[in-house]
């Protein structure tokens, strides 16, 4: 089965594993616990983002006993068939996704600016500017808490559904850009 995984940016195994060899079948000789044990990766890209150590995507195929959990899987074997470092392309993943949801907070300038731009000079000042902008509206906030908590069963129902389509979205953004990078590096990328 193929799947998507990300390792740390020293393309070694997270937890203190070794190297990883590109095409080299890993193989897990203990019990598979999900979360714990074994060899871990995720259907979706967007999923194997959530827990990713490290900056660099993975195409990987797994093999042998599957345990499978709602975002991720952990398996007996695991073997990378394409990979590449996506910071990059992470940054350019994560500025159309801020983009999508700017329209919910009083965003600095200088924050919009750089995530319509991309300008590098930019990005630690939208970073100051963002950290500012969160610690106000914490205050704020925490002050409206018994508002949100009355009226958030209903919201959370109707959140639920739009965070799937969001992520769905966010899915296939990262996929066709990540796929797109492991071809620049000669890499096929298999389905």
């Amino acid at each position: 089965m193929k799947a998507w995984h990300f390792l740390p940016a020293m393309g070694q195994l997270a937890n203190g594993g070794g190297p990883v060899k590109l095409g080299e079948w890993l193989q897990y000789e203990g019990d598979l616990i999900l979360c714990q044990q074994g060899y871990h990766a995720s259907r979706r890209l967007i999923d194997a983002l959530n827990y990713a150590p490290g900056p660099i995507a993975c195409r990987v195929e797994v093999a042998g006993h599957i345990i499978k959990g709602d975002d991720k899987f952990v398996a007996q074997r695991r073997r990378v068939i394409a990979w590449c470092d996506a910071t990059e392309v992470l940054r350019r993943f994560a500025r159309p996704c801020a983009l999508d949801v700017v329209h919910l907070w009083d965003a600095p300038d200088v924050v919009v600016q750089y995530l319509n731009t991309g300008d590098e000079p930019l990005r630690a000042a939208a970073r100051d500017a963002a950290g500012s902008a969160r610690a106000a509206a914490g205050s704020a906030r925490d002050a409206a808490g018994s508002a949100r908590d009355a009226a958030g069963a209903a919201a959370r129902a109707a959140a639920r559904s739009a965070w799937a389509a969001a992520r769905a979205k966010q899915n296939r953004r990262l996929t066709a850009m990540i796929s797109a990078e492991l071809r620049a590096h000669g890499e096929e990328v298999p389905g």
